[in-house]
């Protein structure tokens, strides 16, 4: 029989496969003890489980290798050097040699180690934390004879459902594109992680199933449907039938939209929108040249990070960026420095935190770490001259904070002109506007900025306290809250007010809705997914600048995002009919609901 999971649409497409179910996480291990006789017996199968655990690391570092890189590769280094660390097994021994079986000897001394290694100074020691996890995973599992889960045991050509509770870095890294058609997440919400990864990767992707991999059996035939945020497993041949009859009428409509990439971003009554791309990886550059987007409004650098054992030096970055640069020539790029922390990690994270998002991440990890800071701007500095490059610092909330890294971005340029190296040093550089802080301090940071880009994806979590990666407060977490709409404006009329640039390259642009609302406010610089930017232009072309503001007028005296949604819909939906037959493409898109009763004014 059928099952039918309910989630969030966080990358948008339909595709059939085998689910293949990865349950990462620490196993539960039983408190079983053991008798004097049988100790030798455990101290051998803690020996087998870690030269198997060996083995396979080996052979994971190896197919990583392969489709990642030896960077990245290296990671599964470090995890068979704790396997093989001898004070690691001798801790393990005593505990068995007092009568505790393998697996809870094995259990306990590493929930020892992961504290202690969390606990201190040493930032290389606060590194290996996610290692020892993956380690002590990796063994348990072994000892208690569970299923093998690992991430990379699937052969090209599988085209299978990627099912797991969360797709963290050390994860994200041995994933082969070439085997995984789609992702289906328990966590997530669409602007966390894993969803802006799916994205980028064109993979449709469902997230915030809440308990589908306490539920799901694992090789059951299924259907992930994107569009829609639903995962069923075990379809009919009917409802299989049906689903790729309705994937050939996405891939239909995407050609359709298509046409629309080399037009024009220009409303019914003439307003000129400029539309720009949201870059994740320099693997991406060319597709989203391709798509029409006039630049890049926001390229995301922790993912040269995410999933990765080390920093990417300096000359790595510089081909990355200049990558970039080229494929968008002769538009502008704008580069976001590091928002590394909050759900975006390098391998080993930083240290544990309570509330990460509201912890040490981007320019406060930036500023505090100027050695890791400074090889990011001199690779910068330098990839300045081949285009129209712009650096955007994330996460600011004082005129202070910008003040600190412009005088690190003049070191880096003295220290790349003392080595002789070519770069630019009149590097334009802004702020991304993402906390109410900024949004409300906008008049005093226009002094120290040359735009202002506004990060809607955290600018919705901090104004309204929700956590964005939470599956279980997605109907709270909205762009179309009236606090959050005036915010925007605000921010767009200091901006306006002081000469600068006002962009949106949050992820609240890619949808028409929103989109619409956004033209309403007067903004007339907005970034989308590349994917996103024929549909966008779609919709710029299908309206009127004049009625968006009308409507977004009416909404912004809305008491709740629900009335906000319903109103704008509403409106929208009347343009688009104005403007006839041209516009059906977009009426699908436009005529599902971004919150539980956003139908209903009332």
């Amino acid at each position: 029989m059928s099952e039918v999971y309910t989630g969030i649409s966080a990358s948008p497409g339909i595709v059939v496969g085998p689910v293949y179910l990865l349950r990462w996480e620490v196993p539960e291990v039983p408190a079983r003890m053991v008798e004097s006789h049988e100790v030798d017996h455990e101290v051998a199968r803690l020996g087998d489980a870690l030269a198997r655990a060996v083995e396979r690391l080996r052979r994971v570092r190896d197919r990583t290798e392969q489709h990642a890189g030896p960077e990245e590769a290296a990671i599964f280094d470090v995890q068979v050097s704790i396997c093989e660390d001898a004070d690691l097994r001798s801790s393990v021994e005593t505990l068995i040699r007092q009568g505790f079986a393998a697996e809870k000897a094995f259990d306990l001394v590493l929930l020892e180690w992961r504290e202690h290694f969390a606990r201190s100074t040493n930032a290389l020691m606060r590194e290996r934390v996610s290692d020892l996890t993956d380690v002590q995973i990796r063994v348990l599992s072994l000892l208690l004879d569970l299923p093998d889960h690992d991430p990379v045991g699937l052969p090209k050509g599988s085209n299978a459902i990627l099912v797991t509770h969360d797709l963290t870095p050390s994860l994200t890294v041995q994933l082969d594109r070439e085997a995984i058609a789609g992702i289906a997440t328990d966590a997530g919400t669409r602007t966390s992680h894993v969803a802006i990864l799916a994205r980028s990767l064109g993979l449709p992707a469902v997230v915030g199933l809440l308990d589908a991999t306490a539920r799901i059996r694992p090789g059951a035939v299924a259907v992930l449907d994107g569009t829609h945020g639903i995962l069923v497993c075990d379809p009919t041949p009917e409802r299989i039938a049906e689903y790729r009859a309705r994937a050939r009428v996405e891939q239909e409509e995407a050609r359709f939209m298509q046409r629309y990439a080399r037009e024009e971003a220009i409303t019914a009554d003439g307003v000129r929108i400029t539309l720009r791309a949201n870059v994740d990886m320099p693997e991406e550059a060319a597709a989203g040249a391709s798509s029409g987007a006039e630049g890049v409004g926001l390229m995301r650098t922790e993912f040269l990070v995410v999933g990765r054992a080390a920093m990417p030096d300096e000359d790595e970055q510089y081909a990355a960026y200049v990558k970039v640069l080229h494929a968008f020539a002769p538009h502008p790029v704008v580069i976001r420095t590091y928002d590394i922390g909050g759900d975006k990690l390098p391998i080993g994270g930083f240290p544990h935190e309570p509330n990460p998002f509201l912890g040490w991440r981007a320019i406060r990890m930036c500023l505090d770490k100027p050695e890791i800071f400074k090889v990011q701007l001199r690779a910068l500095l330098r990839a300045a001259v081949h285009g129209d490059l712009r650096i955007m610092l994330p996460l600011i909330v004082s005129v202070g904070e910008v003040r600190q890294a412009k005088l690190l971005i003049a070191e880096a340029a003295l220290e790349l002109s003392a080595r002789g190296a070519v770069h630019r040093a009149d590097v334009p550089v802004g702020v991304m506007v993402e906390t109410p802080a900024a949004a409300l301090t906008t008049d005093v940071l226009a002094r120290e900025s040359a735009f202002f880009s506004i990060g809607t994806n955290d600018l919705v979590q901090y104004t309204l306290a929700v956590d964005r990666g939470n599956a279980s407060l997605v109907s709270r977490f909205t762009a179309l809250h009236p606090a959050v709409l005036r915010l925007i404006e605000r921010t767009l009329l200091e901006g306006v007010a002081a000469g600068i640039d006002v962009s949106v390259c949050g992820e609240m642009a890619s949808q028409p809705l929103m989109a619409f609302a956004l033209i309403g406010l007067g903004l007339r610089q907005l970034s989308v997914s590349p994917r996103s930017v024929p549909a966008v232009k779609h919709l710029i072309r299908s309206i009127r600048a004049s009625a968006a503001t009308e409507a977004v007028r009416a909404a912004l005296n809305a008491e709740t995002p629900q009335v906000v949604e319903a109103l704008l819909r509403q409106r929208l939906l009347a343009e688009l009919h104005l403007h006839g037959d041209a516009a059906d493409g977009l009426l699908a898109l436009v005529d599902v609901p971004i919150l539980p009763g956003s139908f209903d004014t009332h």
